[in-house]
């Protein structure tokens, strides 16, 4: 698939609503899939790993933190968008995404390993959503206990990236600098 169209307002549930409106605000979502890539390196490739520790606050997740809550977003979205592409209409839970976040142990593992997981994860995943038909791209699901479609499972991708990043270069990366 070349170019994906924009899923409509009834194709996600309204908390998602954010992710969908950065995803468009980049225009072609499939290319922003591999430009996230050099984005997010470009912009924590060079932290140290103490400095990727930093955290805003006691309560607030580090930046190691958030790559994996990156990376484990990416899988549950990326996951979900297979079974609703192919058809499948068995509801899929959601996660307690602080859980996985406290569960992760990311303070502890390298950052290169962290940018490195997100980017062979996002290459396999863009490579899968590029070869995706738009019949499928057109399903509708139901995850988390709402509609969605794999088109808006893409955006969601995209947009959760975005979403975070502008938190990291707001709040975190001028502590750091």
């Amino acid at each position: 698939m070349e170019s994906i169209t924009h899923p409509t307002p009834e194709e996600y549930a309204p908390f998602y609503t954010d992710y969908i409106q950065r995803a468009q605000a980049r225009g072609d979502v499939i290319a922003a899939l591999l430009l996230q890539i050099a984005e997010v390196r470009f912009a924590l490739g060079n932290l140290s790993d103490e400095q990727a520790r930093f955290r805003i606050s006691a309560d607030d997740w580090s930046i190691k933190e958030i790559v994996s809550h990156l990376i484990d977003a990416e899988r549950v979205f990326s996951y979900r968008f297979l079974r609703i592409s192919r058809k499948d209409k068995t509801p899929l839970a959601g996660f307690e995404q602080e859980d996985f976040v406290r569960e992760s142990g990311a303070d502890e593992l390298a950052l290169g390993d962290l940018l490195s997981e997100f980017e062979y994860l996002r290459r396999a995943n863009a490579i899968a959503i590029k070869n995706v038909s738009e019949e499928s791209a057109a399903q509708v699901g139901t995850a988390s206990g709402s509609a969605v479609s794999a088109r808006a499972l893409i955006h969601m991708i995209v947009g959760h990236v975005e979403h975070h990043m502008a938190s990291l270069r707001e709040k975190y990366l001028p502590s750091i600098s």
